[in-house]
C-alpha cells in the first residue's frame, strides 16, 4: 500500500483475468492520505503548531464579531504543580462549551486564568525554606512575596503548555492572573467597596485555624479525615437549683476536652425529655460515685452510665425542660480561676441522638456555640454575666493566660501532632471531682487539605463581611441584637445572593438547592488571613473609635499605587504615611491592617478585573435585558468555593450574580470508583494518556461521561474509548476516500430526484441535526457522542455505506445512483465533521484539511465553521417509516446468511440468493419497488407472500418474515463479484455483469 491508501476492499477482489484486464484498477475505490492509524501523539502537536501559526484564537474572535456573546469565565486553578486528571476534565469540559457555543453562532470567548496568591503557593515556598533550615519570618516580607510571585510564574508557564496540549483553545497569550498589578489593584478596590458600604467589619469569632500553617481556613480549604479524639463526660454542679434539684449536676459530653477552659454556657433543648438520676452502685474507685445525682436526657441516661462504669442507677424524677430555663451551674474547674456562673441556654442545635442531651458551649471554639452565646447576649448582660469571649488558645495552639492553670499547654503542635492540652485538662477535672467518664472516639475530623493536619476552632480577631446587615448602614453589626431574618425584605448580602441564585440557570438543576442551602445558613464571611502572600485588606482603623477610615481619595491613592507597583506597595509603606499624610491624616492615629485577603475573595473578584475590564469579554447580559450570557464551570465542590465567593462578592458590590449559567461536574475516580492517590498507585495522569493515545481520546472520554456525577477512568476504560475512536475515525476515513471521486460537477442538487436510500439518509441527517444542536445547547455532550457514534457505526458503516459500496465502486460514472450517493456522502461528511469538531478537535481538523486543501492553503480551520445544519425540507417521516420496515426484513435476511457463512456454505453474501417469505402485509407492502437484493447485498433474492417452510430462518422480534437461504445461480462477475446469468453479458465484456460493462465502456476499458 502507498500513502494514497485504498480504504476498503468490498468488491474490489477483482484481479487480472484471462482477458488480460486488471478489473481492480477500473473500480472507484476510496483513496485518501488520511491514515487508518491516527498517530495522535505525533500528529496533534503538529496541528497545535499550525493553530499557533495561523493565530486561530484571533481568527475565532474575528469570526465572532457582531454575534451575541457567550463567555465562559475561567475558574482559576492554583499555579503550584503539574496538572492532574481533574484539571484535564475541567479544562476539556470548558473547551467543549466554548467551541460548541462558537459553532452554534455565538462569539464564545475563553480567557484562561490562574489563582496566584494564598497558602498553596506560600506553603511551597515555606517548605523550601524549611528544607534549607531557614525561617520565613527572618526574611523581609517583600522579598518573600517576590519568591512567591516567581514560583507562581514558573507554574503558570508549565500549566499553560499542559492545558494547550489538551487542545483547549483560548487567549493563552493574555491570561488573567490574580497577582497581576491591575488585578491586585482591583481586588483592593473591591474590598474597599465593602468597607464603604459598611459591610466590612472586624469582629471576634471562632474560625477554623491551622496551627501548622498559622492561619484561619475557609470551609473550602478543609477536608474531613478519620481521627481519634479523647472524649469526656463532665459534671457541672448547679448553683441556684430548686430544692428538687439540689446537689445535682448537669452532665455534658465532648470530644474536645481542651475546650473546657473556654466553656461559658450549657445548651439544652426544650423538646427533650430530661430526668434526675442517682447513682446507686459504683466501684469505689469510680469517678461517678455512689449517691451522685445527675441530670441527663432520658433517652441517653443508660449509655452515659455505661460509659461511666456505673453498676446501678435510678430515675429520681422527671425534669421538665422549662425547669432548666434560667438556671446556672458552676464551671467544673471552679476555684481554679473559673469562678464565673455558667448559664443554661435553650438551643435548637441540641439533640438526644448522642451524648447527654446537654451541649458544652464554648463560644470561642465552635460556630453553634458562638451563635447561641451571641443570640443571648443582651439577656446574659442583664443577668450580670460577662459576655466577652475569651482568647484561650493562641496561634501556636497553646493555652493563653485566659485559660488559668494551663498556660503554655498545647492542643496541637506545629507539626500537627496531638499536644498535652487534653491530658492536663482531664487531670484537673479529676482533681476537681467533676470528671464522670473518659474515652476515645474514631470519627471524621476537619484537616487542612494542604498540610493534611488537624485544625482547631479558636476565637480570633478577624475581618468579616456581614451577611445580614442592611447594606449601606454605618457601623459593624451589633452581635447582641437579634439577627435579621434571612428571608426578609432587607437589602442584605444574604437576600441579594438568594435572589440572584433564583435568576441563574444551574446545570445540573440540583446545584440550585445545594448553594441555596449554603447561602441561607452560612455565617458572616471571614475574609482575613494571617499570611504574607496575598492582597492586603487595604483599610486603616482609627485607634480610638475603631472605625474604618472611609475616604475616596485615600482609596484611589492605594489603588493607583497597586496599579503601578502591585500590592507590595502596602508592605513597603510600614506606617501608612504614604497614603494618609497627603490627605491630612496623622498615621500615628491609625492602624494599618496587615492581614491579607482570603484567596476566595481574590478569585471571587475575578469578574471585576476580567469580565468588566477586557473589551472582548464585556457583555450585555440577559439579567440586564441583553442576550449575552456568562457561564461559570467548575467541580461540584465549588458551590462552597468559587461559585460561592463570586456570588457574594458580586452581589455585595453590584447587587447581582456575575454569571447567568453555572455548570458543575463531579470528580475523577479510578476504575473501581475509589479516590486516586499516588500511594495506591491508581492515578491516571493526563500526560500519560496523551503520550500513549493522544488528547482526542481523553476528550472523547470527557464528552461521553456523565459529568454531573463522579467519573471513572483507568487503563481498561480508556481502551473502550480507543475502540470507539477507531470506529469513528474509520468512518471519517472511508468518507474521505470515497469523496476523492466527488466533484461539484456531479452533485445532485435536487434531493427529490435521488433514490429512496439517499433520501432516507438525508432525512436522518435532518432528524439528527436538531438533536445534536439541542444537546450542545444544553451542554449534554454525552448525548452528542451517543447520537453520533450510533449513527456513524450502525446506520452508516453497518448499513448505508455497506449497501452503497457496490454502486459507489462499480457503477458507471454517469450513474444517477452513484452521483446521488456521492452527494449524500458529501453532506454526511460536512455535517458529521463539524458536529464532532468540539469533541475530537484534532481529528476533525485533520479530516477537514484533507477534504478541503484550499482551506488548508488559506490558513482556514474547521473550528472557524458554524455547525452545518441539514435543511428541514429533507425530512420525510413516511419514507423513514417505510424503510424501518424494509430494514426489519433485511435483519432476518442477514441473520440467515450469517448462519450460512458460519457453516461455510457461503463466503460473502454475494454468493447467496435467498428466498424471503413475508406474511405480514405491512412489511410486504413496504418492499414494493425495492431491490431487496441490493439492500441485502446478495446477488439475487426472491420474495413470497407466504409463511415459508417450518425450517426457514426466523427472528422472534420480526414476526411474519422467514428466509430460506440458497446459493446464487450463474457466474461470478470478475469486477463486482456479483453472480449473474452469463447469457445476459455484453459480448464485448463477457466476464462482467451488464452494469459493469457499461462502467467499463464509459471508462474506455476494452476487454
Amino acid at each position: 500500500m502507498t500513502d494514497k491508501t485504498k480504504t476498503a476492499q468490498a468488491p474490489q477482489g477483482a484481479e487480472a483475468t484471462a482477458d488480460g484486464v486488471d478489473y481492480a484498477q477500473t473500480l472507484f475505490l476510496p483513496q485518501t492520505e488520511f491514515p487508518m492509524r491516527a498517530g495522535l501523539p505525533q500528529r496533534e502537536p503538529e496541528l497545535l503548531a499550525r493553530w499557533a501559526r495561523i493565530d486561530l484564537y484571533r481568527k475565532l474572535r474575528e469570526a465572532g464579531q457582531g454575534r451575541d456573546r457567550f463567555v465562559l469565565h475561567d475558574g482559576p486553578p492554583y499555579a503550584n504543580g503539574n496538572i492532574h486528571i481533574g484539571h484535564a476534565l475541567n479544562k476539556v469540559l470548558k473547551d467543549l462549551v466554548t467551541r460548541s457555543q462558537q459553532m452554534l453562532g455565538h462569539d464564545s470567548n475563553y480567557v484562561p486564568g490562574w489563582d496566584c496568591h494564598g497558602l498553596p503557593i506560600e506553603w511551597k515556598i515555606e517548605e523550601q525554606y524549611r528544607a534549607k533550615g531557614l525561617n520565613k519570618d527572618d526574611v523581609p516580607v517583600v522579598e518573600f512575596r517576590k519568591e512567591c510571585r516567581a514560583f507562581a510564574e514558573h507554574w503558570v508557564d508549565i500549566q499553560r503548555n499542559e492545558f494547550k496540549r489538551l487542545g483547549v483553545e483560548g487567549d493563552w497569550a493574555h491570561p488573567y492572573l490574580t497577582m497581576a498589578y491591575p488585578a491586585e489593584a482591583q481586588i483592593a478596590r473591591e474590598i474597599m467597596k465593602f468597607a464603604e458600604t459598611g459591610q466590612l467589619y472586624r469582629g471576634s469569632k471562632p474560625v477554623m485555624w491551622s496551627v501548622v500553617e498559622k492561619t484561619a481556613l475557609a470551609e473550602a480549604e478543609v477536608e474531613y479525615e478519620e481521627h481519634v479524639s479523647d472524649t469526656v463526660h463532665v459534671a457541672f454542679p448547679l448553683l441556684n437549683a430548686p430544692a428538687a434539684l439540689a446537689g445535682a449536676s448537669v452532665v455534658i459530653w465532648t470530644t474536645t476536652p481542651w475546650t473546657i477552659p473556654g466553656n461559658r454556657a450549657i445548651s439544652y433543648h426544650h423538646k427533650i425529655g430530661y430526668g434526675l438520676y442517682r447513682v446507686t452502685a459504683a466501684p469505689e474507685t469510680n469517678w461517678a460515685k455512689t449517691g451522685a445525682t445527675y441530670i441527663l436526657a432520658k433517652n441517653l441516661a443508660e449509655s452515659v452510665f455505661k460509659a461511666a462504669k456505673v453498676e446501678a442507677f435510678e430515675l429520681v424524677a422527671d425534669v421538665p425542660a422549662d425547669q432548666l430555663a434560667g438556671l446556672t451551674a458552676a464551671h467544673p474547674l471552679r476555684g481554679r480561676g473559673y469562678d464565673f456562673d455558667v448559664p443554661l441556654l435553650d438551643g435548637d442545635h441540641v439533640t438526644d441522638d448522642a451524648g447527654t442531651g446537654f451541649v458544652h458551649t464554648a463560644p470561642g471554639h465552635g460556630r453553634e456555640d458562638f451563635d447561641i452565646w451571641m443570640a443571648n447576649g443582651r439577656m446574659l448582660a442583664e443577668r450580670g454575666i460577662e459576655t466577652r469571649i475569651p482568647y484561650t488558645v493562641d496561634a501556636d495552639g497553646r493555652f493563653t493566660k485566659e485559660a488559668p492553670g494551663f498556660e503554655g499547654a498545647q492542643v496541637i503542635t506545629d507539626k500537627g501532632e496531638k499536644g498535652d492540652a487534653n491530658e492536663v485538662v482531664i487531670k484537673a477535672l479529676v482533681e476537681a471531682g467533676n470528671l464522670v467518664a473518659r474515652g476515645r472516639l474514631k470519627h471524621q475530623y476537619p484537616h487542612s487539605w494542604r498540610s493534611k493536619k488537624p485544625v482547631i476552632f479558636r476565637n480570633t480577631p478577624q475581618w468579616f463581611i456581614a451577611m445580614d446587615k442592611p447594606i449601606g448602614e454605618a457601623g459593624a453589626p451589633d452581635a447582641a441584637d437579634p439577627k435579621p431574618v434571612a428571608g426578609g425584605n432587607a437589602d442584605t448580602l444574604r437576600n441579594r445572593a438568594l435572589k440572584a441564585i433564583k435568576e441563574t440557570e444551574w446545570v445540573p438543576a440540583v446545584g440550585e438547592n445545594r448553594i441555596t442551602g449554603m447561602i441561607a445558613n452560612r455565617p458572616d464571611w471571614v475574609v482575613s488571613r494571617q499570611r504574607a502572600w496575598g492582597v492586603p485588606i487595604t483599610v486603616f482603623v482609627d485607634r480610638e473609635t475603631k472605625d474604618i477610615l472611609v475616604d475616596a481619595k485615600v482609596n484611589a491613592a492605594i489603588a493607583a499605587a497597586f496599579e503601578a507597583e502591585g500590592a507590595d506597595a502596602w508592605f513597603t509603606d510600614t506606617d501608612g504615611a504614604r497614603f494618609l499624610k497627603p490627605f491630612g491624616y496623622d498615621p500615628a492615629k491609625y492602624e494599618r491592617v496587615t492581614d491579607v485577603l482570603d484567596v476566595w475573595f481574590d478569585s471571587g473578584s475575578t469578574h471585576a478585573f476580567t469580565l468588566e475590564k477586557r473589551a472582548d469579554l464585556k457583555t450585555h447580559r440577559v439579567v440586564d435585558g441583553g442576550k449575552d450570557r456568562v457561564m461559570y464551570l467548575e467541580g461540584s465542590d465549588q458551590h462552597r468555593g468559587w461559585f460561592h465567593s463570586s456570588l457574594l462578592e458580586s452581589c455585595g458590590t453590584r447587587g447581582q450574580a456575575p454569571f447567568d449559567v453555572v455548570l458543575t461536574h463531579g470528580f475523577c475516580l479510578d476504575e473501581k470508583g475509589e479516590k486516586m492517590s499516588k500511594s495506591k498507585g491508581n492515578v491516571t495522569a493526563p500526560q500519560d494518556v496523551i503520550k500513549d493515545s493522544g488528547a482526542d481520546i481523553l476528550r472523547l472520554w470527557v464528552a461521553a461521561a456523565d459529568y454531573s456525577d463522579d467519573l471513572r477512568i483507568g487503563r481498561e476504560i480508556l481502551k473502550t474509548f480507543v475502540e470507539t475512536y477507531r470506529k469513528l475515525r474509520n468512518t471519517q476515513r472511508w468518507m474521505l476516500g470515497t469523496l476523492a471521486h466527488f466533484s461539484e460537477e456531479i452533485r445532485v442538487s435536487d434531493p427529490q430526484t435521488m433514490p429512496e436510500l439517499e433520501r432516507l439518509m438525508l432525512h436522518r441527517l435532518a432528524e439528527l441535526g436538531p438533536q445534536v444542536m439541542e444537546a450542545y445547547r444544553t451542554y449534554d455532550y454525552k448525548k452528542v457522542v451517543f447520537l453520533l457514534s450510533q449513527f456513524m457505526n450502525t446506520e452508516l458503516s453497518a448499513f448505508y455505506f455497506d449497501v452503497r459500496k457496490d454502486a459507489l465502486y462499480c457503477d458507471p460514472q454517469s450513474s444517477h445512483v452513484r452521483r446521488s450517493a456521492l452527494t449524500v456522502v458529501d453532506h454526511l461528511f460536512r455535517c458529521l465533521t463539524t458536529w464532532l469538531a468540539p469533541i475530537l478537535v484534532f481529528t476533525a481538523e485533520e479530516a477537514w484539511l484533507e477534504r478541503y486543501p484550499q482551506v488548508k492553503a488559506e490558513d482556514g480551520s474547521v473550528h472557524l465553521e458554524l455547525f452545518v445544519e441539514a435543511p428541514e425540507s429533507w425530512l420525510d417521516p413516511e419514507l423513514a417509516e417505510r424503510w424501518s420496515k424494509i430494514r426489519r426484513v433485511r435483519r432476518v435476511v442477514t441473520g440467515a446468511l450469517e448462519l450460512e457463512r458460519a457453516a461455510k456454505r457461503i463466503g460473502s453474501s454475494l454468493e447467496a440468493a435467498p428466498q424471503v417469505f413475508v406474511s405480514d402485509p405491512d412489511l410486504l407492502a413496504a418492499l414494493s419497488g425495492v431491490d431487496l437484493a441490493e439492500v441485502s447485498i446478495t446477488s439475487g433474492i426472491g420474495i413470497d407472500g407466504g409463511e415459508g417452510p417450518a425450517e426457514a430462518f426466523r427472528l422472534a422480534d420480526v414476526p411474519g418474515v422467514a428466509v430460506v437461504p440458497h446459493r446464487a445461480d450463474g457466474v461470478k462477475c470478475a469486477r463486482s463479484w456479483k453472480y449473474f446469468d452469463p447469457a445476459t453479458a455484453d459480448p464485448a465484456y463477457p466476464l462482467v455483469t451488464p452494469r459493469d460493462a457499461r462502467a467499463l465502456r464509459e471508462r474506455g476499458v476494452r476487454a
